[in-house]
């Protein structure tokens, strides 16, 4: 590692090229032992990041981290901040948090690891609240959460921490900051790609955060390597997830597995890690913290399974579950109905989207939603077009919104007039929007016996409607979703259902 030469002399640092050559140097000039090795199976370690974060050859360069509270993400940041100033001569960095005060916390981390020797003595000037400089011409600095603070930045590195509070103006104009540049002492150059940092825990569905770890190709059911088609991802970022169980500290005997609260989630894996590899939370920590919260704040704040429901309209969606590969028997597109009755939903839309979707119910009355079609800005003329290109059988009926009576001052007749002139069956069954959840509810979670409601993958405008579908989380009386476009789909599987399942009119037309 280099040593004193001569007292009051700082000792000279090399620059650690391999895994183990950084994990020692952290440990001995930071006194910081990072697990190397995750006991979740899917998960990253948290060394992956750090060692991801300092190398900078492996690609993509751009990195999300998804880590539970407390798991230590702000803190190796931090660290990872750290080694960049001291390695690579005349870096950039700034450190953007969800607020002024989630900046701060990281930048309270990496003035007290400044305290130690040898990095003590290379800080130039004062380090201020909001701004640290070294001697060899690298600096770090906080920005505000604002885009007045963002733009005109220009860092070869951004760290962004609790992005899943970020405004997402900010975190737009954030995309253009960073500037590659070769650091590093002429006799030591390193090549510094631009790159952007995201550390978050995930809150809720479909959030900036849920949206990053999903473009990074997240592992689990709703997060996939392939899209709906089968095409992979091409993921942006790099992906390192970690719950409090990766960063669990070494299991001695006085925890006995079988009455350990942990024991559904570790199995006695922590009882296998080493001392030297162990992670910062305690079992017993751990233990306590997991009896004080419910099931879904353990899974979304401390396991990272999953974003947060709790304002979800249909919490009874899970993808595990409802999302099918392939329905049982299912008819090839183009095909015959294949012995199943095939039924549509459809929610009218001019510059919101009209969304129509096919579904195929079997003889014991499941039902499972085979197919989507979404365009705004069209007439119903070419949606009809659409539905009749589509390569799924006709739909004996399309059930409809009831307010698609309404006449339109332009055509003088309803939107479902006008699907009967073109020749659709309809059904446009009143009910009101808390009814039609519930009968949506009795099919995802029936109270006996398994679920009569599925979704095919390829549906994922659908699938995503149906997870961020939710109630206002500043209105926790009103029972009115809110309309903020992840309505429309599950509208129109609402309309399919309600007229299948409770009673209708049917008017006909010819379906063409």
């Amino acid at each position: 590692m280099g040593e004193e030469t001569e007292p009051g002399t700082p000792r000279a640092l090399v620059r650690p090229c391999t895994p183990a050559a950084l994990h020692a140097f952290v440990r001995e000039y930071l006194d910081v032992v990072v697990p190397t090795k995750p006991l979740i199976a899917g998960h990253a370690s948290p060394f992956d990041y750090l060692w991801h974060a300092f190398e900078e050859t492996e690609i993509p360069r751009d990195c999300v981290v998804w880590a539970n509270r407390g798991g230590g993400k702000t803190f190796l940041a931090a660290v990872a901040t750290l080694l960049d100033l001291v390695f690579k001569d005349g870096i950039e960095i700034r450190i953007l948090g969800g607020s002024l005060e989630q900046s701060r916390r990281m930048h309270t981390h990496l003035r007290a690891l400044f305290e130690r020797e040898p990095f003590a003595s290379m800080i130039e000037g004062r380090v201020t609240d909001t701004k640290l400089r070294l001697t060899n011409g690298s600096e770090v600095q906080l920005l505000a959460q604002s885009q007045t603070s963002v733009r005109g930045t220009r860092v070869q590195k951004l760290r962004c921490d609790e992005v899943e509070l970020f405004d997402e103006r900010v975190w737009d104009a954030a995309q253009l900051v960073t500037r590659e540049k070769v650091c590093g002492p002429a006799d030591d150059p390193v090549f510094v790609p631009g790159s952007i940092e995201c550390l978050s825990t995930m809150h809720v569905p479909y959030g900036i955060m849920h949206k990053l770890v999903k473009e990074a190709g997240g592992h689990g059911p709703a997060f996939r390597h392939e899209h709906a088609d089968g095409s992979p991802v091409d993921a942006t970022r790099r992906l390192f997830r970690w719950g409090v169980l990766d960063v669990l500290g070494a299991c001695g005997d006085e925890h006995q597995c079988d009455a350990c609260p942990l024991e559904l989630e570790c199995a006695g894996r922590a009882k296998l890690r080493d001392e030297g590899d162990a992670g910062h939370v305690s079992i017993g920590d751990a233990v306590r913290l997991k009896r004080r919260v419910g099931k879904s704040m353990w899974d979304t704040e401390m396991l990272c399974l999953r974003p947060h429901r709790s304002d979800c309209v249909l919490p009874e969606f899970d993808v595990s579950t409802h999302v099918i590969e392939r329905a049982p028997d299912e008819p090839a597109p183009g095909s015959p109905g294949g012995g199943w009755v095939w039924i549509g939903g459809m929610d009218f839309g001019i510059r919101a989207p009209t969304v129509v979707l096919w579904a195929a119910v079997d003889a014991e009355g499941v039902v499972r939603v085979l197919g989507e079609h979404a365009a705004a800005g069209v007439t119903l003329e070419r949606h009809a077009e659409a539905m009749r290109e589509s390569p799924w059988p006709a739909p004996a009926w399309l059930g409809v919104d009831p307010a698609g009576r309404q006449r339109s001052n332009q055509t003088g007749i309803s939107d479902a007039q006008a699907m009967r002139k073109l020749g659709f069956t309809i059904r446009d069954r009143r009910m009101g929007v808390e009814q039609g959840l519930e009968l949506l509810r009795a099919r995802l979670s029936p109270a006996a016996g398994p679920p009569t409601l599925y979704i095919h993958r390829r549906c994922e405008k659908l699938i995503e409607s149906l997870e961020k579908y939710r109630y206002p989380s500043d209105r926790p009386e009103s029972l009115e979703p809110v309309k903020d476009g992840s309505d429309h789909a599950v509208d129109a599987l609402r309309y399919m259902i309600q007229n299948l399942d409770a009673p209708y009119e049917t008017k006909r037309g010819a379906y063409a």
